[in-house]
């Protein structure tokens, strides 16, 4: 990857990005990071080897993508610092959640190239996913550019921007979910006298393996989960009863809650 890469802002998110990107391309030295807190951009210079840039427009000079990630209610104040030095040249590569593309234009201008995005935090062991929604803007061989990037730590699958907030639902948000799983899963076992950190590594490999199961068969769920219920057997027990605590409305409901978040946070 020869494009120089920048980042404004390196919270978890943007250091898992990081990391996946450096982890691919092995390319520390085109780089380049801006964090506000002095100490962070120490840590983060000591454990990558990146650059560091003393002010976002600093960065924004020195990069070609510049991957915007910083909390959506500062996002305003970026691009009021970084305007000046936007050029036909540089791709903003943002994944505030709720800053929709047309008020990033109003920041930095009409012409300004623009890729909204929504990683996730798998991305920190090179399994993320990734959305990705250019503006008119961006040319055919920036968005390829850009995508070859955002797979340096996972999948990415170009979008409408009018699917963002099923994204968030789905992808965005859905680790927090994923471990909350495993969590009980490993709590049951726990329960039957299972040392913890087992009990963490056989719930942990069973979604693991899982979900490689539906993506790789190509299988729709329901037919691979009736490929393990035996009749009268225990899956079929644990289902019947998972149903009966409404398992999979659970599921949806809070789903559809978090895209509704994402919907009032949208501005």
């Amino acid at each position: 990857m020869n494009k120089k890469i920048g980042f404004i802002g390196c919270g978890n998110m943007g250091e898992a990005m990081l990391k996946g990107i450096i982890d691919s391309f092995n390319n520390p030295d085109r780089i380049y990071v801006f964090e506000k807190n002095e100490d962070r951009q120490k840590e983060l210079k000591e454990k990558y080897g990146i650059n560091i840039s003393s002010t976002p427009a600093e960065l924004v000079s020195s990069s070609e993508m510049i991957l915007v990630a910083v909390k959506p209610n500062i996002f305003s104040l970026v691009m009021e610092e970084i305007k000046p030095v936007i050029d036909d040249s540089k791709v903003i590569i943002s994944i505030a959640a709720g800053v929709t593309i047309a008020a990033i234009e109003k920041g930095l201008g009409d012409k300004a190239k623009i890729i909204r995005t929504m990683p996730n935090t798998p991305a920190f062991v090179g399994l993320g996913m990734t959305s990705m929604s250019p503006n008119k803007n961006v040319t055919s061989e920036e968005a390829s550019i850009a995508k070859k990037i955002l797979e340096g730590f996972g999948e990415v699958e170009e979008i409408s921007e009018t699917l963002i907030h099923s994204v968030i639902g789905v992808s965005g948000s859905a680790p927090a979910y994923v471990f909350m799983f495993i969590e009980a899963m490993a709590d049951a076992a726990v329960l039957e006298g299972m040392p913890r950190h087992k009990a963490y590594k056989f719930a942990s490999q069973a979604v693991m393996g899982s979900a490689k199961m539906v993506l790789e068969t190509g299988k729709h769920p329901g037919v691979l989960k009736d490929m393990v219920c035996s009749p009268g057997g225990t899956t079929i027990a644990a289902v019947a009863e998972l149903e009966k605590t409404n398992f999979r409305s659970s599921i949806i409901s809070g789903i559809r809650k978090c895209m509704e978040k994402s919907k009032e946070m949208s501005k």
